[in-house]
């Protein structure tokens, strides 16, 4: 495997951290800077759409250009942005940060995922485990530590940390990235391979399987009921999907996976109240998730080689969609029970399955 998957995951890995703390830090920066939770929450929700408008717009931007000045750029912009974050004076200029790191998000995965697989021809869906590993080990490592950090020391102390983390994968990035010019073919080439089924079944597939996700993920704190519960469900969370990523690398998932998601989510919504089926279901699902999530990305790289430039970013842009709109729904459903984002998961999952091409 090249060196460059692994340098760009570490970028991703800083990224992610970035994309998922500051749920955990909703309260102190409410209390901060004077406005109301739910005012707060909106980082979460401006972040989200960034990433869903960011990556096919950067992408796009980023055509014929250096890759490695690509990277760097965006980069670059992600680790300004969470500076200028720890020093916004008020909600309004933070709110502008987030917005911005969230589009030099997307645009850096979108390069980078299109990076890494024509980094490793043959070897697509293990480099792009690599990469979208970072983002799992930010669920296990970045968000609780980025959560311990605005406890003690306040929220501006966790985006210091993020922009410091980010600084090795820049200078990484200087070094080892290669100099190529991303691709410039014509957009409406690009945008052409949008027609192809096989390359919307696996849009279809990740949007739906990560909107399962996430509704889960965001609102595990109320299906767990359990405030010294929610720790060790939030840490097997993390280490399911990592395994899940890793899995897949080697192994696509197959539609016996979808099943066995889709089953294990209305295991979920019969066992919520049990402790032992929250132990075993949570890292049970996240690994299915992510390893049916990360092999529909591989399959969006390898069947659209002629959108070297965007087949990326429509992937990037999938997942979030799904990442946006499943905890939004789960939001309208939540208030009828919290076993009610667990159904919704189910239900998603199960429109995976309509889906009816094999995830390989």
């Amino acid at each position: 495997m090249p060196v460059l998957p692994y340098l760009l995951a570490l970028a991703v890995f800083a990224q992610g951290t970035s994309e998922f703390m500051v749920s955990g830090l909703v309260p102190e920066v409410a209390r901060d800077l004077g406005v109301s939770p739910a005012t707060a929450g909106s980082l979460t929700a401006v972040f989200a759409v960034g990433m869903v408008v960011g990556a096919p717009v950067l992408a796009v931007a980023g055509r014929g250009w250096p890759r490695r000045g690509v990277l760097l750029g965006y980069l670059g912009v992600f680790i300004a942005v969470h500076v200028a974050g720890a020093l916004a004076p008020g909600f309004g200029i933070l709110l502008g940060t987030r917005l911005v790191a969230a589009l030099a998000t997307a645009g850096l995965l979108a390069v980078a995922l299109t990076a890494a697989a024509d980094a490793a021809p043959g070897g697509e869906g293990r480099a792009t485990a690599v990469v979208l590993a970072g983002t799992t080990l930010a669920c296990i490592a970045g968000v609780p530590a980025g959560a311990v950090l605005g406890q003690v020391w306040g929220w501006r102390s966790a985006f210091w940390a993020v922009a410091l983390v980010s600084v090795p994968a820049f200078a990484a990035i200087a070094r080892w990235a290669p100099t190529t010019e991303t691709a410039n073919t014509p957009v409406r080439a690009e945008f052409a391979v949008l027609k192809r089924p096989r390359v919307l079944a696996a849009l279809g597939r990740g949007a739906l399987v990560n909107g399962a996700t996430f509704a889960v993920f965001t609102y595990l704190a109320p299906i767990a009921n359990s405030e010294s519960r929610l720790p060790v469900l939030l840490a097997l969370f993390g280490i399911g999907a990592c395994a899940g990523v890793a899995l897949a690398g080697r192994r696509p998932a197959t539609r016996k996976t979808q099943v066995a998601l889709a089953v294990g989510w209305l295991a979920l919504v019969l066992g919520t109240g049990n402790a032992t089926v929250l132990l075993v279901l949570v890292p049970l699902q996240a690994l299915l998730s992510f390893a049916v999530g990360s092999t529909a990305v591989a399959q969006v790289l390898r069947a659209a080689p002629d959108a070297p430039a965007l087949r990326g970013a429509f992937a990037t842009a999938a997942l979030n969609v799904g990442a946006a709109a499943g905890p939004g729904l789960a939001a309208a459903l939540i208030g009828t029970g919290y076993r009610a984002p667990v159904w919704l998961a189910a239900v998603l999952a199960t429109a995976a399955l309509a889906i009816r091409e094999q995830c390989s």
